[in-house]
């Protein structure tokens, strides 16, 4: 587990570094799902995306 981020002198938390990874890793899902057709199966796409972010954020926490 990261410890606290020194950002220019200001103390960051390591979710807040984890959130902002876990927003790139799930651009980089939502676009493989687009390219491979695969968001078409969910009814909703937009609460699909945002669990698919609740998802990778917690294996973050508990992996990285």
């Amino acid at each position: 587990m990261l410890t606290e981020v020194d950002l220019f002198g200001i103390f960051v938390s390591p979710i807040a570094v984890y959130a902002v990874v876990a927003v790139f890793v799930t651009l980089i899902f939502r676009f493989l799902l687009w390219k491979l057709g695969a968001l078409s199966w969910f009814w909703h796409i937009a609460l699909f995306e945002i669990a698919l972010y609740v998802c990778v954020l917690c294996l973050l926490v508990l992996y990285v």
